[in-house]
Parts: structure tokens; C-alpha cells; sequence
């Protein structure tokens, strides 16, 4: 399967200069959130696969308007073409915005999808818009990584962690992959291919 990852900034290549048949080789497209809700109905729409996301904590307006054509999967574990992918959107509490939670609140989501995880006999991907803490997150509070998922990574080794929030523009040297165990954590920023 071939993924296309994409979070927080529109892709000028897939947006102001799209040329058809560009997005045709994608079976699968996840946001990590923090893109406007046109963008991802263009996408969608000129990809013709799926698109699943998360949101980020600049997401508010999705309630009113969510991305048409899209999917949804916050608190919930799908299953594309064998693939078991958990969403997991928001960020760390820094201002009491939308989409934002405590590390407490995070881990009761976490315990919670634990039950869907086991159900489903494990996970493959889990989708989120913040990274783990200390895996690729900055040190300010609006950027800061959850501790809250290192416990669900070592208990169902998912083999990837795809994530945005943190922009490769803001620091020099921001991983774009980072090993944890079993896990490969992708900061999905703009757009990122993954073959599976």
C-alpha cells in the first residue's frame, strides 16, 4: 500500500501547482490534522482514496465544517485493506483551546482504545497530531510531546506513530522518522510518502 501523510501546512505541489493524475498513485490518505477543511475535500476529490484524519489543535472550524469526502477517526481504531489504524488527535494542554488535553485526559483516551485494539488483535498505525514527548517535540508548552503514549506503544508495539504538530521549519534538525522499540515515529509535515 502506498500512504500519502500529510499535516499542517498546505502542500504548494498538491495545491496551488496540482497537476491531474498527481495524487492517482495513493491507496490511502492520512492527516494528522491542522489542514484546512477545502484542502483536504480537494484532495479527496483529485486523489479518488480514501482520506482519514485526526484533528490538530487548530481545528475548531471542523465542527461547523468538516472536510467533505473525509473521514473522521478520532477515539476510534479502522481497518483499510488489512491495515488497523487508530486516530488520536489534539495536543498537550498549553491555552485551554480546542482539541487540546492534559496527559491524564490522553491516557484515559488511550485506555479506552486499548479496548478496540485488543479486539481488533492489535494495531498498525496510530494517527495523531502530537508527537510522544521527548520523540521530535519542541520544549515550548504549545509543542511539547504526551508521555502519555510511550505506555501504549510498549504494551501493542504498533509499527508506526504518524504524527505532525511540529513543523520541520521551526528548528533546524527536526527528525523527520525516529525509532521507539518497535515503532517508527513519522513527523508527517506537509506531505510524506510511506509504502506498507
Amino acid at each position: 500500500m502506498k500512504l500519502l501523510l500529510l499535516s499542517d501546512r498546505e502542500s504548494p505541489y498538491l495545491w496551488d501547482y496540482y497537476q491531474p493524475g498527481r495524487l492517482s498513485g495513493y491507496d490511502l490518505m492520512l492527516s494528522c490534522g491542522d489542514l484546512k477543511a477545502r484542502y483536504l475535500t480537494f484532495l479527496v476529490t483529485m486523489g479518488r482514496s480514501r482520506l482519514l484524519y485526526v484533528r490538530g489543535n487548530h481545528d475548531g472550524d471542523y465542527e461547523k465544517r468538516p472536510p467533505e469526502g473525509c473521514e473522521c477517526i478520532e477515539d476510534r481504531l479502522v481497518t483499510v485493506n488489512g491495515l488497523r489504524i487508530l486516530g488520536l488527535g489534539g495536543s498537550l494542554m498549553y491555552n485551554g483551546g480546542p482539541n487540546q488535553y492534559t496527559e491524564r485526559q490522553m491516557s484515559r483516551r488511550l485506555w479506552r482504545a486499548g479496548w478496540a485494539v485488543r479486539r481488533a488483535g492489535g494495531v498498525d498505525i496510530v494517527l495523531t497530531h502530537a508527537p510522544p514527548r521527548g520523540c521530535g517535540d519542541l520544549e515550548d508548552a504549545a509543542h511539547r510531546g504526551f508521555e502519555a503514549f510511550f505506555p501504549f506503544l510498549e504494551r501493542y508495539q504498533p509499527k508506526y506513530l504518524i504524527h505532525g504538530h511540529i513543523h520541520m521549519n521551526y528548528a533546524r534538525n527536526i527528525p523527520r522518522r525516529i525509532q521507539h522499540g518497535k515503532t517508527t515515529i513519522i513527523n508527517a509535515w506537509e506531505r510524506y510518502e510511506l509504502e506498507i
